[in-house]
């Protein structure tokens, strides 16, 4: 029998007889792929990325985090990864286009274990761009991207089916599929209009298996057939699959991959929530996360508490983790200041070699609702009697990012690293100032100063528009969030 679970060049990354964190959108981010990984799974898949939002990233290595993060143009983290996953997290990516799928294969090959392409997805995120599920209706073009990847990089490539309407089809497809050199295939057991409410189809995933000598990732069991981690080996059985890929199961609670039985959910939640804040996830796919894994729950007290949380410290006081919060940001924060500017989106303004500088970011989640930096270093500087701060900003050519100097109490303060917006850039500056000066400057946590009395309405890019008197925290309007960075 030909065993290809993995390729030559790489040597480490195998398919058979593994358990396999699944690609869900939301879940599959670095803090729940982690855990997955602590609790006995061997492979994580990511999320799926679109090829052409990924082609638009540069690869940036976090000296802060430790991580490799690939950044949009706005600045989002579309994906973050670090060397403790490195040889187990398979890149996922959503593509209708062979050339399009080598260059963003190219782009993170060396940060991950292995290429995945989504052929599976029936959600019209993905069909509508002729990806996902709609790739079942084009063998063609399947074979022409998986080819394009098997013989352009030197990590294993895999994909993600459903199964065809009729088996012959199905079975047809999978052994085209495996012509390509791929390094195995999985295989979601229902059929592109099937939703989790219909039952898997084993059989279809036991006569794949049969038909081909690559390993066989079996997908869809979670909840009819895996509900602990005891269910997996039957799973297993019924399908004769090489491997077992859970979705819902581990995102109700990622310790059935634990082999010696799940642990309490709140255990686990705690867990995960140190994860997401150790690595600067998203408030709000935290929380979702979180959500799931509380589900029938969610009326609780504690799902309660966690429904009216809105940032990552809140959430953190909800589990009892605002010391833990505290002391990471501060030991994160420590980091940043000590960053070398080199490694960030700088550019060498020497001719001012008397501004005070420091690499420093303005991110609207860390600071009160209608509450800005600027607003602190103006308040300040009226109460002491100083001339009003006065902010010059300058644009780079190059991709027309902003960087603000401030003259505040007569020095110049200014952040190493440029932003997309002026306005922006101008909060950065007066961060830099109000740390040289050691002054508060309106973050979540911070003691109340008392220096700020009146709040402004921002525009989103958190630029001061007009006066208005402060409001109850109870009357706050908390800012709506992406889901993910």
């Amino acid at each position: 029998m030909k065993v290809v679970g993995m390729q030559p060049a790489v040597g480490r990354l195998c398919f058979r007889n593994k358990l396999v964190l699944a690609p869900m959108v939301r879940v599959g981010t670095l803090p729940m792929r982690l855990l997955a990984l602590d609790y006995g799974a061997d492979i994580v898949y990511c999320e799926e990325l679109i090829d052409i939002k990924m082609l638009q990233c540069r690869r940036v290595e976090n000296e802060v985090l430790e991580t490799v993060d690939f950044v949009a143009p706005d600045e989002k983290v579309v994906f973050r990864t670090c060397q403790r996953e490195k040889e187990h997290v398979v890149f996922q990516m959503g593509t209708a286009d062979p050339q399009r799928a080598l260059r963003v294969a190219q782009l993170v090959e060396n940060d991950v274990a292995g290429i995945d392409v989504n052929m599976g997805c029936p959600k019209e995120y993905s069909t509508k761009g002729g990806m996902g599920a709609a790739l079942l209706s084009d063998p063609d073009k399947i074979e022409a991207i998986l080819l394009s990847l098997v013989k352009g990089i030197s990590k294993p490539v895999t994909c993600k089916i459903r199964i065809l309407p009729s088996l012959e089809d199905t079975v047809s497809l999978a052994q085209r599929i495996e012509k390509t050199g791929v390094a195995a295939i999985a295989v979601h057991g229902r059929k592109k209009e099937e939703r989790p409410q219909h039952p898997v189809h084993c059989d279809v995933i036991e006569a794949v298996t049969k038909a081909l000598s690559i390993p066989v990732i079996a997908n869809g069991g979670s909840l009819d057939h895996v509900r602990v981690h005891a269910d997996i080996a039957a799973f297993q059985a019924a399908t004769g699959a090489s491997s077992i890929m859970l979705a819902r199961a581990a995102m109700w609670n990622p310790s059935v991959f634990r082999r010696e039985g799940s642990l309490p959910l709140e255990e686990v939640m705690t867990q995960y929530l140190r994860y997401a804040v150790r690595y600067d996830n998203h408030a709000s796919n935290t929380k979702y996360c979180l959500c799931q894994m509380l589900r029938e729950k969610l009326e609780s007290p504690l799902g309660k508490q966690l429904h009216a949380a809105q940032t990552t410290a809140d959430i953190c006081e909800v589990f009892g983790l605002q010391d833990f919060w505290k002391e990471t940001e501060d030991r994160l924060q420590h980091r940043q200041s000590t960053v070398p500017a080199k490694n960030l989106n700088t550019e060498d303004l020497s001719e001012d070699s008397d501004v005070i500088k420091m690499p420093v970011k303005f991110d609207r989640r860390e600071y009160a609702p209608q509450i800005t930096p600027k607003m602190f270093l103006l308040e300040w500087s009226r109460k002491e009697k100083l001339p009003q701060p006065v902010y010059e900003t300058v644009q780079r050519p190059l991709d027309r990012f902003f960087c603000s100097t401030v003259t505040a109490a007569g020095r110049k303060y200014r952040s190493t690293v440029w932003d997309k917006s002026k306005k922006l850039a101008e909060q950065a500056a007066a961060i830099v100032s109000l740390r040289s000066l050691g002054l508060p400057e309106g973050r979540l946590g911070e003691a109340d100063s008392g220096l700020v009395n009146k709040r402004r309405r921002e525009d989103p890019a958190g630029s001061d528009v007009a006066e208005e008197p402060a409001v109850p925290a109870s009357e706050k309007q908390q800012p709506s969030l992406p889901w993910e960075r």
